[in-house]
Protein backbone atom coordinates (compact mmCIF):
# COMPACT_ATOMS: atom_id res chain seq x y z
CA UNK A 1 0.00 0.00 0.00
CA UNK A 2 1.83 3.24 -1.18
CA UNK A 3 0.72 6.60 0.04
CA UNK A 4 -0.86 7.59 -3.48
CA UNK A 5 -3.30 4.75 -3.38
CA UNK A 6 -4.30 6.12 -0.23
CA UNK A 7 -4.86 9.44 -1.69
CA UNK A 8 -6.85 7.56 -4.74
CA UNK A 9 -8.65 5.96 -2.22
CA UNK A 10 -10.49 8.15 0.09
CA UNK A 11 -12.48 5.12 1.89
CA UNK A 12 -9.15 3.13 2.11
CA UNK A 13 -7.68 6.63 3.28
CA UNK A 14 -10.35 6.75 6.64
CA UNK A 15 -10.10 3.34 6.97
CA UNK A 16 -6.49 3.44 7.68
CA UNK A 17 -7.03 6.59 9.85
CA UNK A 18 -9.68 5.38 12.19
CA UNK A 19 -7.69 1.89 12.62
CA UNK A 20 -4.34 4.13 13.44
CA UNK A 21 -6.43 6.62 15.94
CA UNK A 22 -7.68 3.16 17.41
CA UNK A 23 -3.67 1.88 17.89
CA UNK A 24 -2.70 5.40 19.58
CA UNK A 25 -6.11 5.02 21.96
CA UNK A 26 -4.57 1.78 22.75
CA UNK A 27 -1.40 2.55 23.36
CA UNK A 28 -2.10 5.39 25.44
CA UNK A 29 -4.28 3.49 27.55
CA UNK A 30 -1.48 0.62 28.27
CA UNK A 31 0.95 2.82 29.05
CA UNK A 32 -0.77 4.89 31.22
CA UNK A 33 -2.99 1.76 32.78
CA UNK A 34 -5.70 4.44 34.56
CA UNK A 35 -9.23 4.51 34.97
CA UNK A 36 -8.72 8.10 32.80
CA UNK A 37 -8.56 6.49 29.86
CA UNK A 38 -9.90 3.11 29.22
CA UNK A 39 -9.11 0.48 26.86
CA UNK A 40 -11.19 0.66 23.16
CA UNK A 41 -12.37 -2.62 24.27
CA UNK A 42 -13.40 -1.60 27.85
CA UNK A 43 -15.31 1.18 26.08
CA UNK A 44 -16.89 -0.87 23.22
CA UNK A 45 -17.83 -3.47 26.25
CA UNK A 46 -19.97 -0.94 27.68
CA UNK A 47 -21.72 0.35 24.40
CA UNK A 48 -22.52 -3.40 23.96
CA UNK A 49 -24.13 -3.88 27.72
CA UNK A 50 -25.67 -0.22 27.71
CA UNK A 51 -27.04 -1.23 24.71
CA UNK A 52 -28.38 -4.76 25.71
CA UNK A 53 -29.83 -3.17 28.94
CA UNK A 54 -32.05 -0.72 26.50
CA UNK A 55 -30.58 2.66 28.13
CA UNK A 56 -28.21 3.47 25.06
CA UNK A 57 -31.24 3.38 23.18
CA UNK A 58 -34.06 5.13 25.10
CA UNK A 59 -31.50 8.11 25.80
CA UNK A 60 -30.08 8.17 23.11
CA UNK A 61 -33.45 8.50 20.96
CA UNK A 62 -34.83 11.57 23.22
CA UNK A 63 -31.66 13.28 22.85
CA UNK A 64 -32.19 12.62 18.91
CA UNK A 65 -35.96 13.68 18.96
CA UNK A 66 -35.03 16.58 20.78
CA UNK A 67 -32.33 17.62 18.05
CA UNK A 68 -34.95 16.71 15.42
CA UNK A 69 -37.96 19.30 16.86
CA UNK A 70 -35.05 21.85 17.75
CA UNK A 71 -33.29 21.48 14.66
CA UNK A 72 -36.43 22.08 12.34
CA UNK A 73 -37.71 25.38 13.99
CA UNK A 74 -34.30 26.90 14.04
CA UNK A 75 -33.92 25.95 10.15
CA UNK A 76 -37.72 26.93 8.90
CA UNK A 77 -37.18 30.42 11.15
CA UNK A 78 -33.95 30.79 10.46
CA UNK A 79 -34.13 30.29 6.36
CA UNK A 80 -37.56 32.63 6.42
CA UNK A 81 -35.98 35.77 8.69
CA UNK A 82 -32.58 34.93 6.74
CA UNK A 83 -34.60 35.22 3.47
CA UNK A 84 -36.34 38.49 4.54
CA UNK A 85 -33.30 40.77 5.88
CA UNK A 86 -31.10 39.88 2.52
CA UNK A 87 -33.92 40.99 0.10
CA UNK A 88 -34.76 44.16 2.67
CA UNK A 89 -32.38 46.43 3.31
CA UNK A 90 -34.21 48.76 5.69
CA UNK A 91 -35.31 45.41 7.72
CA UNK A 92 -32.09 44.07 8.02
CA UNK A 93 -30.71 47.34 9.53
CA UNK A 94 -33.45 47.31 12.07
CA UNK A 95 -32.72 43.71 13.50
CA UNK A 96 -28.85 43.70 12.95
CA UNK A 97 -28.36 44.78 16.05
CA UNK A 98 -30.33 42.03 17.68
CA UNK A 99 -28.41 39.42 15.96
CA UNK A 100 -25.48 40.75 16.96
CA UNK A 101 -26.75 40.62 20.73
CA UNK A 102 -27.66 37.12 19.87
CA UNK A 103 -24.56 35.68 18.04
CA UNK A 104 -22.58 37.08 21.36
CA UNK A 105 -25.05 35.53 24.65
CA UNK A 106 -23.26 32.32 25.92
CA UNK A 107 -25.30 29.35 24.98
CA UNK A 108 -25.32 28.57 28.94
CA UNK A 109 -26.29 32.18 29.81
CA UNK A 110 -29.46 31.58 27.59
CA UNK A 111 -30.29 27.98 28.97
CA UNK A 112 -30.16 29.02 32.59
CA UNK A 113 -32.59 31.95 31.60
CA UNK A 114 -34.75 29.76 29.51
CA UNK A 115 -34.78 27.18 32.74
CA UNK A 116 -35.56 29.68 35.33
CA UNK A 117 -38.14 32.02 33.30
CA UNK A 118 -39.97 28.57 32.36
CA UNK A 119 -38.79 25.91 34.31
CA UNK A 120 -37.20 22.66 33.96
CA UNK A 121 -39.94 22.01 31.67
CA UNK A 122 -39.32 20.25 27.92
CA UNK A 123 -40.57 23.27 25.60
CA UNK A 124 -37.96 25.56 27.86
CA UNK A 125 -34.98 23.12 26.63
CA UNK A 126 -36.32 23.20 23.27
CA UNK A 127 -36.73 27.12 23.32
CA UNK A 128 -33.22 27.46 24.61
CA UNK A 129 -31.81 25.33 22.14
CA UNK A 130 -33.30 26.85 19.24
CA UNK A 131 -32.41 30.55 20.64
CA UNK A 132 -29.03 29.39 20.22
CA UNK A 133 -29.05 28.28 17.11
CA UNK A 134 -31.77 30.23 15.29
CA UNK A 135 -28.78 33.35 14.57
CA UNK A 136 -26.64 31.28 13.26
CA UNK A 137 -28.39 30.22 10.17
CA UNK A 138 -30.24 33.79 10.06
CA UNK A 139 -26.35 35.06 8.81
CA UNK A 140 -25.77 32.28 6.34
CA UNK A 141 -28.78 32.52 5.00
CA UNK A 142 -28.63 36.48 4.35
CA UNK A 143 -25.44 36.58 3.34
CA UNK A 144 -26.71 33.49 0.53
CA UNK A 145 -29.61 35.94 -0.35
CA UNK A 146 -27.31 38.77 -0.66
CA UNK A 147 -25.52 36.85 -3.37
CA UNK A 148 -28.56 35.93 -5.60
CA UNK A 149 -27.48 37.30 -9.09
CA UNK A 150 -29.92 39.73 -9.75
CA UNK A 151 -30.00 39.44 -13.30
CA UNK A 152 -31.13 35.87 -13.23
CA UNK A 153 -33.88 37.66 -10.53
CA UNK A 154 -35.17 39.96 -13.26
CA UNK A 155 -34.82 37.55 -16.14
CA UNK A 156 -37.38 35.28 -14.34
CA UNK A 157 -39.56 38.38 -13.60
CA UNK A 158 -39.37 39.27 -17.41
CA UNK A 159 -40.94 35.81 -18.10
CA UNK A 160 -43.29 36.31 -15.69
CA UNK A 161 -42.57 33.61 -13.19
CA UNK A 162 -45.00 33.10 -10.73
CA UNK A 163 -43.41 33.09 -7.33
CA UNK A 164 -43.09 29.46 -6.98
CA UNK A 165 -41.34 28.74 -9.84
CA UNK A 166 -38.82 31.64 -9.68
CA UNK A 167 -37.71 30.35 -5.99
CA UNK A 168 -37.96 26.69 -7.12
CA UNK A 169 -35.85 27.36 -10.23
CA UNK A 170 -33.60 30.98 -9.71
CA UNK A 171 -33.66 30.99 -5.96
CA UNK A 172 -33.38 27.73 -4.02
CA UNK A 173 -30.18 26.44 -6.37
CA UNK A 174 -28.18 29.21 -5.64
CA UNK A 175 -29.34 29.53 -1.82
CA UNK A 176 -28.71 25.87 -1.83
CA UNK A 177 -25.14 25.67 -0.60
CA UNK A 178 -25.77 28.24 1.87
CA UNK A 179 -28.78 26.20 3.56
CA UNK A 180 -26.28 22.80 3.16
CA UNK A 181 -23.71 25.07 4.93
CA UNK A 182 -25.99 25.87 7.77
CA UNK A 183 -27.45 22.63 7.92
CA UNK A 184 -23.84 21.10 8.18
CA UNK A 185 -22.97 23.58 10.95
CA UNK A 186 -26.11 23.37 12.54
CA UNK A 187 -25.68 19.89 13.04
CA UNK A 188 -22.58 20.11 14.94
CA UNK A 189 -23.52 22.62 17.08
CA UNK A 190 -26.93 21.43 17.88
CA UNK A 191 -26.30 18.36 19.59
CA UNK A 192 -23.50 20.29 22.06
CA UNK A 193 -26.16 22.34 23.32
CA UNK A 194 -28.16 20.25 23.94
CA UNK A 195 -26.25 18.05 26.11
CA UNK A 196 -25.94 21.20 28.10
CA UNK A 197 -29.56 21.40 28.10
CA UNK A 198 -29.87 17.96 29.38
CA UNK A 199 -27.43 18.00 31.84
CA UNK A 200 -28.50 21.23 33.14
CA UNK A 201 -32.05 20.72 33.65
CA UNK A 202 -33.71 17.02 32.09
CA UNK A 203 -34.11 14.13 33.77
CA UNK A 204 -33.25 11.64 29.93
CA UNK A 205 -31.27 11.94 27.48
CA UNK A 206 -27.21 11.64 26.53
CA UNK A 207 -26.49 14.37 28.40
CA UNK A 208 -28.46 13.39 31.76
CA UNK A 209 -26.37 10.11 31.45
CA UNK A 210 -22.92 12.07 30.79
CA UNK A 211 -23.35 13.76 34.27
CA UNK A 212 -24.09 10.43 36.43
CA UNK A 213 -21.22 9.23 34.44
CA UNK A 214 -19.09 11.86 35.67
CA UNK A 215 -20.42 12.20 39.38
CA UNK A 216 -19.21 8.36 39.48
CA UNK A 217 -15.98 9.38 37.85
CA UNK A 218 -16.62 6.40 35.21
CA UNK A 219 -14.71 7.42 31.92
CA UNK A 220 -15.74 4.24 30.24
CA UNK A 221 -19.32 5.49 30.25
CA UNK A 222 -18.66 9.05 29.18
CA UNK A 223 -16.93 7.88 26.06
CA UNK A 224 -19.53 5.40 25.16
CA UNK A 225 -21.89 7.48 24.96
CA UNK A 226 -20.01 10.10 23.63
CA UNK A 227 -18.85 7.89 20.83
CA UNK A 228 -22.30 6.44 20.22
CA UNK A 229 -23.61 9.39 19.53
CA UNK A 230 -20.94 11.09 17.41
CA UNK A 231 -21.37 7.39 15.25
CA UNK A 232 -25.35 8.76 14.65
CA UNK A 233 -24.54 12.13 13.53
CA UNK A 234 -21.71 10.63 11.31
CA UNK A 235 -24.55 7.81 9.94
CA UNK A 236 -26.83 11.11 9.36
CA UNK A 237 -24.45 12.88 7.47
CA UNK A 238 -23.66 9.93 5.51
CA UNK A 239 -26.74 8.44 4.42
CA UNK A 240 -28.77 11.47 4.51
CA UNK A 241 -26.80 15.15 4.24
CA UNK A 242 -24.49 13.69 1.57
CA UNK A 243 -27.06 12.36 -1.12
CA UNK A 244 -28.88 15.06 -0.84
CA UNK A 245 -26.09 17.19 -1.10
CA UNK A 246 -25.06 15.18 -4.22
CA UNK A 247 -28.59 15.11 -5.61
CA UNK A 248 -29.07 18.65 -5.30
CA UNK A 249 -26.06 19.37 -7.42
CA UNK A 250 -25.57 16.76 -10.08
CA UNK A 251 -26.03 19.74 -12.63
CA UNK A 252 -22.76 21.00 -12.07
CA UNK A 253 -19.96 19.47 -13.63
Amino acid sequence: MTVSSLYDSPRLASLVSSILFLLVWQLLASHLDSTTLPAPLAVARVIWLETLSGQLPYHLGVTLLRLAFSFSIAMLLGCAIGIAMGRNEKLNHFFDNWLVIFLNIPALVTIILCYVWFGLVEYAAILAVVINKLPNVIVTIREGTRTLDRDLLEMAKSYHFSKRKTFLHVIWPQLYPFVMGATRTGLALIWKIILVVELLGRSDGVGYQLHLFFQLFDVAGILAYSIAFVCVIQIIEFSILKPLDKKALRWRR
